[in-house]
């Protein structure tokens, strides 16, 4: 449990400083809200990934 928990915040980590990076040196509006929604989605995937297993859901 406490390897996931600390996977998790990686996550969280690494999607933050996408957060920031997308920010910084992308200049066009639409396509940083873009790749905003995608680093969303990614973290959120790779955070299922990790969770969902615990929880009994999948193989």
């Amino acid at each position: 449990m406490l390897f996931v928990l600390i996977h998790v915040l990686i996550i969280c980590v690494v999607g933050a400083i996408l957060f920031w990076v997308i920010d910084r040196f992308v200049r066009d509006g639409r396509l940083a809200n873009l790749l905003k929604i995608l680093a969303v989605l990614v973290c959120l995937a790779a955070i299922l990934q990790r969770v969902l297993p615990l929880l009994g859901v999948g193989f």
